[in-house]
């Protein structure tokens, strides 16, 4: 295993888990649509017991995210963590909450009320999926970052990089493109929470309503992500000399990625492809219910092929907007060989732990929630 080959492998590892952290989104989804599935407090009781089920898995999965990154891309870590920080900060409050919310709405002694968490995991069901759309966008078109490694031999200031602007992360939000990605991402968590809960709480009603709302959230997902995914194949892009590490603005340059590497547009054109069949089959088809199932495979293999299309083929996979040549890449902002090495042969095992994953999630939807479990004391 080469270096090269190490850094390539680390860059589909940590991609695979924020394709995964976007699937398991759907949990927020369906929590932001809590008010509009369900109609009374049994109803909402269900949905949230539903989500109660998995919301531990997404939480793991995006502390995983960023663990992965850390080790991996430490410099794109202490960039983005240590200088966007409050766009990260609020990604991570809106979660804890979630966390929170689920513990101790039905506790004794609960002063704010139940209604108030309802609300912190609604906040949490926007907030989550919209910033963290708008933090991937930044892969894209960029942020306000400078990194100046002889630094780290300084005395005086022993900091790598620092951010070029007061706003620290949340300059982000105020591109228009970051946006429309951060709305694609809330309104598709919100299709996969409607599959998921259509699939796996048992109510005619809830159902019913899902088919409904499915409409109403699929065609904006579809708008923009769609413009977005335009928008990437026309504009510029931030390719990396490999001889020199020289970065340079590349006409088409993520258009000409998808066409170097077809095998990537073909397997986000069928995850595509799945999601619309999840979807349009839910909709069509009144006894279908498992249009969760492809339509998150569906996401994986789209994210992913995003995610891998913004690092490989020599490309910048985060730009500075102020300084091209501070762009991060996968050559540049890796860890060592020995420590990549070292977390590859430990990667083996994570066959084992999805296998494990998938085990604890059928015996836990074994039975499909309904109202006659809630009324035996559910947890939530």
């Amino acid at each position: 295993m080469t270096y090269e080959f190490l850094q390539q492998y680390w860059w589909f590892l940590v991609s695979l888990l924020g394709a995964l952290l976007v699937f398991l989104l759907f949990v927020q989804g369906a929590n932001s649509l809590m008010f509009s599935l369900g109609r009374d407090e049994e109803e909402r009781r269900m949905i949230i017991n539903s989500t109660g089920r998995k919301w531990e898995i997404t939480f793991t999965t995006l502390v995983t995210f960023g663990g992965a990154f850390f080790a991996s891309f430490p410099l794109f870590y202490s960039t983005s963590f240590g200088g966007a920080y409050w766009l990260w900060m609020i990604i991570l409050f809106s979660f804890v909450v979630q966390a929170v919310s689920y513990e101790f709405q039905n506790k004794l002694g609960n002063i704010l009320g139940k209604r108030t968490f309802q609300w912190f995991l609604i906040i949490n069901g926007i907030i989550g999926p919209l910033l963290l759309g708008g933090a991937v966008g930044t892969f894209f078109n960029g942020s306000s970052f400078i990194v100046e490694k002889d630094n780290l031999i300084s005395g005086i200031m022993p900091v790598i990089s620092y951010w070029g602007n007061a706003g620290h992360g949340l300059d982000a939000l105020l591109n228009p493109w970051n946006l429309v990605l951060g709305f694609a991402v809330l309104f598709l968590a919100r299709v996969l929470g409607i599959l998921y809960i259509m699939n796996n709480v048992e109510d005619e009603n809830i159902r019913c309503r899902g088919s409904v709302l499915l409409i109403g959230n699929s065609v904006p997902f579809v708008i923009l992500f769609v413009a977005f995914l335009v928008h990437v194949f026309v504009k510029d892009g931030y390719a990396v000399e490999p001889e020199t590490g020289v970065i340079f603005i590349e006409p088409y340059k993520y258009l000409h990625n998808f066409t170097d590497m077809w095998y990537l547009l073909i397997i986000m054109l069928a995850g595509v492809a799945m999601v619309l069949y999840g979807i349009i089959r839910t909709i069509v088809s009144k006894s279908y219910i498992r249009g969760i199932w492809p339509a998150g495979a569906g996401t994986v293999l789209t994210v992913l092929c995003i995610l891998l299309c913004a690092g490989w083929n020599n490309t910048a996979y985060y730009p500075s907007d102020i300084d091209l040549q501070s762009s991060l890449t996968i050559a540049n902002s890796c860890s060592s060989e020995f420590t990549l090495y070292t977390m590859a042969v430990v990667s083996l095992f994570i066959p084992f732990v999805l296998a494990y994953i998938v085990h604890a999630w059928h015996v836990m939807d074994r039975r499909k929630i309904d109202k006659k479990e809630i009324s035996e004391g559910e947890a939530y």
